[in-house]
């Protein structure tokens, strides 16, 4: 994906080259990918093509080593000076402010998307050693994704398939959510097992309806993906979380 932004000829181009590294690094960071993984790699001056004024890789640290992941380059006035050219047709524009014709000059900031994508499940994909409801020691495997990425953000689980009263609930808050989320709902087998389903892809947070939920004060249990934490929140606070994690 390649995106030309132009600027004026007398505009600061190394000011307008750092404010976009800068944005594409945010960028990185706000779709989960730590600040420990990522580096900066300006090109070399005699490395850099004859047009270049200027090019910064921002790397990620992948398994196998760091990779160039997103290039920005300050390309002066090549690009449309090569479109005049073969088309034959003027690039210029003309400058109110100056009174004068002009060929402006560009900062193109260029990345793939399997990049990214491998980047993204490189940095949450984890195995690690937890002690299921037991006490024994098994593995989990887990996608940390930013709630942002999770392909589902949140699942619903009731404790029991075999309690309609649990059920009915669990589908009514389901159906709530769907409206505006990508939300899951389970209710097949042992709840421990469900939870390790969800970590496998990378849900953010389940909620399981149990009897306090329906016998008592309507609270559910929120389960944290990452800190596997949980703790008694009501359907609002739920809402609430969501809305501000995902957007």
């Amino acid at each position: 994906m390649e995106m030309e932004y132009f600027i004026h000829e007398d505009a600061d181009w190394s000011k307008c080259h750092q404010e976009w590294i800068e944005w594409c690094r945010q960028w990185l960071l706000s779709i989960g990918l730590p600040d420990s993984h990522l580096s900066l790699y300006a090109h070399p001056q005699e490395k850099l093509a004859f047009y270049s004024k200027g090019t910064v890789d921002i790397m990620f640290r992948y398994p196998f080593g760091v990779q160039e992941l997103w290039g920005i380059a300050a390309r002066g006035n090549y690009d449309l000076g090569q479109h005049a050219q073969a088309s034959g047709k003027p690039q210029e524009i003309f400058d109110e402010a100056s009174k004068k014709k002009f060929v402006p000059h560009v900062i193109e900031p260029a990345v793939g998307v399997d990049r990214i994508f491998l980047a993204v499940l490189c940095a949450a994909y984890a195995e690690e050693d937890v002690k299921d409801e037991k006490g024994a020691v098994e593995k989990r495997t887990v996608l940390r994704l930013s709630p942002r990425d999770a392909p589902v953000k949140v699942a619903v689980l009731p404790l029991l398939n075999n309690k309609e009263a649990l059920v009915g609930r669990a589908r009514e808050l389901y159906k709530k959510l769907q409206r505006r989320y990508a939300a899951f709902y389970d209710d097949a087998g042992a709840i421990g097992r469900r939870y390790r389903r969800q970590d496998e892809i990378g849900t953010p947070w389940c909620v399981t309806i149990d009897f306090d939920t329906v016998e008592k004060d309507g609270t559910f249990t929120l389960r944290e993906r990452d800190s596997m934490q949980q703790k008694r929140i009501t359907e609002a606070e739920l809402f609430a979380l969501l809305e501000e994690q995902v957007y």
